[in-house]
This record gives structure tokens, sequence and C-alpha cells, in this order.
């Protein structure tokens, strides 16, 4: 397997592996592993505690480093450390078992890292707030560079991720190398709107994607007819169907194919495949704002594309890893060959060739988001060159 195991249970090697794609690195991440080592177990729910403690310690080291260099005037210095603490703390936040006492103080200090750390290095990345019909949706823009009016993508975030990781995934910096501008949100039942405002998901996408273009559309460097949408994960239900729904938008992409998700948890039950988080069916009620079980799967039961896909007709991209241990890759052939009324429709299946192979390309990202950049660099007016 291309994916880096340190650890006894898929979980928490998913969990590692996204945090060095996204930026950590290598000699932390020894760190990090041999101080949690001992708790690790073939159950992914069993020492969650010390593996959050090993990821928090690591973060506190590199908030008493950039104090230092803040004292010393280093700034730049400074922000990158604190975004790399921001990385840690959310990692380990959300291997967590929902009500996990601290947890809640452990994401807002992530995000206090983040937003500082962003601030320090200059990045091009500023927070927004956009309104929903209850609370509001977080999302961070990434401008592109250069005059006139640009395109944009809104990018979405899987079960209970943020927005912070959508940004370290490296698409919004892709994009913006093309001439693309990228809003990643938090949206319903993720990130901020989980976690800090209680809002949980919901099948239906189009609610909160259509709130976003709405968004765009009042940006005076955006074209309002080049705007595209991708999701990661999750995403991989969310982005086709506010594709669907929103006639605004004019391209679409999906990083992991999640075509049918209602089905899935049915083999989540009979413990097929791999689950992506502890606490597994705890996690999910959580997300969904559900009591139960009963309650959980009535409020996912249209978690299921079949009958959606049709409706797309404007250009869309379905990837999807070969390995992929959680979603199948049926769900990749499934959502393809519904793209019946596409303008223009695209299967992609990394295999062990290039990479790419796992649950969105944990064992490398790079194929995934160079792919999906390039699309929408040729589906929406960018450069590829």
């Amino acid at each position: 397997m291309a994916l880096f195991e340190p650890f006894p249970n898929y979980i928490w090697n998913l969990s590692v592996a996204i945090a060095m794609e996204s930026g950590a690195r290598v000699g932390e991440i020894v760190d990090i592993i041999a101080a949690a080592k001992d708790a690790a177990g073939s159950s992914a729910d069993n020492g969650t505690e010390a593996f959050m403690k090993a990821w928090m310690a690591k973060a506190d080291t590199l908030i008493e480093l950039a104090i230092e260099d803040e004292a010393h005037g280093r700034i730049l210095s400074a922000g990158v450390k604190l975004e790399r603490a921001a990385l840690y703390l959310l990692n380990g936040e959300r291997m967590q078992a929902h009500g996990t006492p601290g947890r809640t103080e452990t994401f807002k200090r992530a995000r206090d890292c983040f937003d500082r750390g962003m601030a320090l290095s200059k990045a091009n990345c500023v927070r927004v707030e956009i309104p929903l019909q209850t609370g509001t949706m977080p999302a961070l823009w990434t401008r592109a560079p250069g005059g006139g009016q640009k395109p944009a993508v809104v990018y979405c975030n899987g079960l209970d991720s943020c927005k912070e990781l959508l940004y370290w995934s490296g698409l919004p910096q892709a994009l913006a190398q093309r001439g693309i501008s990228t809003l990643c949100v938090d949206q319903p039942g993720t990130g901020e709107a989980l976690r800090l405002q209680n809002l949980p998901a919901t099948p239906h996408s189009e609610q909160w994607a259509s709130r976003a273009v709405d968004w765009l559309e009042t940006q005076k460097d955006i074209d309002p007819s080049r705007i595209g949408m991708t999701g990661i994960s999750l995403g991989g239900h969310y982005a086709p169907r506010a594709v669907a729904y929103e006639p605004r938008f004019a391209s679409g992409a999906c990083w992991g194919a999640n075509h049918n998700w209602a089905e899935v948890q049915q083999k989540r039950l009979r413990q097929e495949g791999e689950n992506p988080v502890p606490h597994y069916w705890a996690h999910v009620m959580w997300v969904f704002g559900a009591s139960d079980m009963e309650d959980f799967h009535a409020k996912t039961a249209d978690m299921n594309l079949n009958g959606h896909m049709e409706r797309i007709k404007v250009p869309f991209l379905v990837t999807h890893g070969a390995n992929d241990r959680q979603i199948g890759v049926e769900y990749a052939h499934q959502a393809y060959a519904q793209l019946t009324n596409s303008s223009k429709a695209k299967l992609k299946i990394f295999t062990p060739r290039e990479g790419g192979i796992e649950h969105v390309g944990a064992d490398n990202m790079s194929f995934g988001r160079d792919l999906i950049a390039d699309w929408f660099a040729e589906t929406l007016g960018g450069a590829t060159s």
C-alpha cells in the first residue's frame, strides 16, 4: 500500500497521512508517532486522548517558538510555525469523541493560531462569513493575482472537516496559479459551522452552495458567469448535488465520488470497508444533528445521487482512488455513467502508476489537486501554462 502506516489501525494512519499532505514536517511527525504509539491498538476508538495529547504537545512547542520569533522581529517565521501548530491542533481535535472535555477549546485555539499565522506570514488567505438562513458559513478566500474579472471555485468539506484543511490541500494555491480564485467553505455539518454554531449537515447542498454563489456575485473581481464547484470526500455528494440544482455553476468536480453515501452506511453497519474517524456512529449523528440511529438514517436517506446526476448540464469531472478503502470505486463509475446530460463529462481513477490511490489521495494529493485545478482552468477559462 502507498499509505504511510505507522499505527495498527487505518483511521490513525489516515490522520497522519492527511497531516503530512497538509504541510506537517517529517521530524515532527516522527515525534508525534513515538509519543502516541503505546496508546495505539487495532481499534481506533481506544487511546484517542493520548493521540490528541501527542499532537497538542508538538503544537505547544511550535507556539512557544513562534512567540520567540515574534520577540526577535521574525514575523514571517512566526507565522509559518503558528500555521503548523494549527494543523496539529486540528488533527488531534478531529479524532476526539463528540463531547470530549476541552475539544471546543482546542478547536478555538487552532483557529486562532491559523488566523494569526495567515496574518503574520502575509498569506493569500482572508477569512469571510457568508450569511445563511440560520447562522453563517465561515470561509477562506484566496484571490487569483492580476486585474480584471476572474473565475472562482467554491470548495467544500467532507464529513466534518474544516476550511483550513481545504486550504492546506493546496488546491486554492494551484487554482490561483491558473488565474482562478477559491472560496473554501465551512458548510453546515463541518468546521466552525458545526463546532461553534451547531449547524448540522443537510443532503441538500444547493441550499448553502447557492448562498456562496450569491456572495461571489458581489465581488467585483469575479466573473459571475464562470463559477465552479468542487468538494472533497463527502463533498463528493455535496458538489454534484449543488451543481445539479444551482444553475449558476458553470463547471463542477468531485475529489472522491460519494455517489450513494446512504448505502455506504448500510455497509458500515455490516463492517464493510473502513471508517474515516473514531467513535463513528456517535460522530455522524453529531454531524447530522440526529438523536439516535433511526433519526440518523432518516436524515441521511437523501445522501444518494441516483436520479440527480442527470440534471448536471455543465462540464463535470469525477475522480477517485483505485484503492479507496472507505468509498468503493464502483461509486465513481456510477456517478460518471449518470452524467448523461453533461456537456463534458470525465472520469479519472488514480492508479498505482501515479499515486493518489487512497481515499481522496491521502497517499499523494498532488495528482488530484493538479487535475482538478487544470479541469477548472480548461472549463472556466483559466491558464494551464
